[in-house]
C-alpha cells in the first residue's frame, strides 16, 4: 500500500488502496482504519474522518467507504452517533458473567454507556416452560419485558424477562423507553425484592431472522445464549431471563478459583 502525508496527526500514516492487490477495495480500507484504531492513531471514543475526508484520504467511492464503515459497525468497531458521525467503541476483553446485577450495572463498571429499545412489555399467561422454573400455576400471569440492550448505543444483546405478575403490581405502568432503566432496580427499591442466588445455563445456536436483525449480524450468524433464573433469600423465583448475545460485542467472561470453583454471585 502506498503512504499517503496528511497534517492530521490521527491519520498522518493511513495508506491510499492499492489496486493491484487482489483484495477487494473496501477490505483494504476496512483493515487500514481497524490498524488505525489498533495502533492509537484513531483514539478510543475518538472520532473517525468525515464520509468525504475518508473518500479523498483513500481515493475511492463512497460506496466502497460506506461498506468499510457497514463492516466496523456489525463488528462493534465503531458507532454511529447521529447528527454526530462516527465514533471509535471502547473495547474490553469481555464482561464477567453476573446473574445478579443488571446490563446496566455491568455496563457502567465496565466504562460503557448502556441504553435500550423497547420491544415488548406486556401481560400473558404463562405456557408450561414458563410456569414451572418460576414455580407458578399452569396459565398464571407473568409480566413480559423484552429489550435490545445497547452498549455506546450499539446492539449487544436482546434481553427477554418473565416475571410473577402478582409480585409486581404496577410493573408495566412504569415508562421502559428510558434507556437506564434497570429492571432489578425497580424491583429492589420498588418492590422490595432482592435477588439473592441464581443459575446460568450457557449455549450456542443460529440466530433467527429477527435476532440477526436486531443484533446486526449477516446471516447466518451464531449468537451466545444465556438462561438464568434469580432467586430470593426464601428461595423464591424472582424472575426468568433469556438472553441473546452478539458473539463479539458482548463477549463473557468467568472467574475461577484456586480451587476449581466457579465464582458465585
Amino acid at each position: 500500500m502506498k503512504t499517503l502525508e496528511t497534517e492530521d496527526p490521527l491519520i498522518a500514516t493511513q495508506s491510499v488502496v492499492d489496486r493491484d492487490d487482489p483484495r477487494p477495495l473496501h477490505k483494504q480500507v476496512y483493515e487500514a482504519l481497524l490498524a488505525a484504531i489498533d495502533d492509537g492513531r484513531l483514539p478510543l471514543r475518538g472520532k473517525l474522518p468525515s464520509e468525504r475526508e475518508l473518500v479523498d484520504l483513500y481515493a475511492v467511492s463512497r460506496i466502497t467507504i460506506r461498506h468499510a464503515i457497514r463492516e466496523l459497525i456489525q463488528q462493534g468497531v465503531v458507532h454511529s452517533q447521529p447528527g454526530k458521525g462516527l465514533y471509535v467503541t471502547e473495547r474490553g476483553g469481555g464482561f464477567e458473567l453476573q446473574v445478579l446485577k443488571s446490563f446496566t450495572s455491568i455496563a457502567v463498571a465496565n466504562g460503557r454507556t448502556p441504553g435500550h429499545q423497547l420491544i415488548e412489555a406486556t401481560l400473558m399467561r404463562a405456557p408450561l416452560e414458563i410456569s414451572r422454573p418460576l414455580f407458578l400455576a399452569p396459565n398464571a400471569e407473568v409480566v413480559v419485558l423484552s429489550r435490545l440492550r445497547l452498549l455506546d448505543d450499539i446492539p449487544a444483546v436482546i434481553q427477554t424477562d418473565w416475571i410473577p405478575a402478582a409480585r409486581v403490581p404496577g410493573l408495566l405502568d412504569l415508562e421502559w423507553g428510558i434507556a437506564n432503566r434497570s429492571l432489578y432496580g425497580e424491583l429492589r427499591e420498588r418492590y422490595g425484592i432482592f435477588p439473592h442466588r441464581g443459575q446460568t445455563t450457557l449455549s450456542a445456536r443460529l440466530a433467527d431472522s429477527n435476532e440477526a436483525q436486531l443484533l446486526q449480524l449477516p446471516p447466518p450468524a451464531a449468537v451466545l445464549t444465556v438462561d438464568q433464573i434469580a432467586f430470593d433469600d426464601r428461595n423464591r423465583p424472582v424472575n426468568m431471563t433469556a438472553l441473546v448475545h452478539h458473539p463479539t460485542r458482548y463477549p463473557l467472561t468467568l472467574m475461577q478459583s484456586e480451587t476449581g470453583d466457579f465464582t458465585q454471585y
